[in-house]
């Protein structure tokens, strides 16, 4: 009883809130109840201006049983459905996944609570992205790319506010994201312990596509953004076109980019100012003006890169990671952005730097120390391991020996 009371307690102050916020649209929605989280606020000012929040259903999208056939999550779903099916029966919720664009393809609940969502369009064809239905854990778990809980009057639209919905991303291998998975009832059955199943389901149904063959699965599309931040000249481009970013914000989208897991506030606020007592509103600032150069591609409180990126460095990662020592040297053009000192592109720089020359120096074939030295004028023992591995005959020894007597003289 105690439990629920809480429960009737916070959706008490939600409606209240939601009232002075969305309903009468409050001019100033930065400082509201403690209740309402800061995602959801910023949720709510995202999405308001074009969704209804009095809206009755969510808008229908025709034909999705030839979508759902095709889809690479029929399969993995099919297979653990029987346990989508006694969860919603037992616990009296309803099961649904949708695609990367926020429809839902598939849905199971039982006769009463599949009755209460089909009112409001939570069924196959109906679209549930922030531009269609607002704030919801769909369209959150779509955005931020990771688990969300939308409970009762947190939800933009009102017709909503008598639910409690949970919902986490589904990847592809390689983390492409195809849609999510949710579990959705009333508001008084909340409760801590349905996220991490949630949790453990989408894992068994990314388990499951990890299996696929890659031809069930659908194609890389190319990244809309480019980002070349290695050696002089960084710059980042957005369907072909230069944006216009400071340099604090090419070394937070270089950060993104190499870390794909993202960064909380805290944890950037490090990695670019270190020790100094930089406000977090200076922060917030840079951030949002990336997002806004991105066409919104950067998620709210935890910072993570919502689409995929083209990144000179990340690539030379990839080479890396993969043993292909000649595509990692053709791609490190230089340093990392070489006239940063933000401590989290400084420790980037150095772990790049001693990556491709451990693979330099270990590698058998010349070329690679070749066209490394070539680039990097006074490293003697690069040279030097040039030298030994060409042929005495070979006339490019000529040019390690150069290389060598010109390192030696520095």
């Amino acid at each position: 009883m105690a439990a629920h009371g809480a429960l009737r307690d916070r959706r008490t102050r939600l409606v209240r809130e939601w009232s002075r916020l969305v309903a009468q649209r409050a001019p100033n929605a930065s400082s509201h109840d403690p209740a309402l989280r800061e995602e959801i606020a910023a949720s709510w000012h995202r999405s308001r201006a074009a969704v209804d929040p009095h809206r009755d259903s969510a808008p229908a999208v025709p034909d999705v049983a030839d979508r759902w056939r095709t889809s690479p999550l029929a399969g993995p779903v099919a297979e653990i459905a029987g346990e989508l099916r006694s969860i919603a029966d037992e616990a009296g919720f309803v099961a649904a996944v949708t695609d990367a664009d926020g429809t839902i393809l598939w849905t199971y609940g039982g006769r009463v609570m599949r009755h209460r969502a089909e009112r409001v369009n939570f069924a196959p064809g109906g679209r549930w992205d922030e531009s269609a239905m607002g704030t919801n854990a769909p369209a959150l778990a779509l955005r931020e790319r990771r688990p969300a809980t939308v409970f009762s009057a947190e939800h933009l639209v009102e017709a909503l506010h008598g639910w409690v919905c949970y919902a986490a991303p589904l990847r592809a291998p390689g983390g492409r994201l195809l849609g999510v998975l949710d579990l959705s009832s009333t508001w008084d059955r909340s409760h801590p312990m349905v996220m991490p199943t949630v949790r453990t389901l989408a894992a068994a149904i990314e388990d499951r596509l990890a299996r696929l063959p890659a031809a069930a699965l659908p194609p890389v599309t190319a990244p809309r953004v480019r980002l070349d931040c290695l050696g002089d000249g960084a710059r980042a481009l957005r369907d072909g076109v230069p944006l216009s970013l400071r340099p604090r914000q090419l070394e937070i989208l270089t950060l993104l980019a190499l870390e794909p897991d993202g960064f909380t506030p805290e944890r950037l606020r490090e990695a670019l100012y270190g020790d100094r007592p930089v406000a977090m509103t200076s922060l917030k600032a840079q951030v949002s003006h990336l997002r806004a150069a991105l066409g919104g591609a950067v998620a709210q409180r935890h910072y993570v890169l919502t689409e995929p990126i083209a990144c000179d460095a990340s690539a030379v990662l990839d080479a890396l990671a993969s043993g292909d020592t000649a595509a990692a040297v053709q791609r490190y053009t230089g340093p990392l952005l070489p006239e940063s000192e933000a401590p989290g592109i400084v420790r980037w720089r150095d772990y790049l730097e001693v990556a491709v020359r451990k693979a330099v120096l270990a590698s058998p074939v010349p070329e690679h120390a070749l066209l490394y030295g070539e680039r990097h004028r006074y490293d003697l023992e690069v040279h030097q391991h040039a030298h030994m591995l060409l042929d005495p005959s070979d006339g490019r020894r000529g040019i390690t020996a150069a290389r060598i007597n010109a390192a030696l003289s520095d």
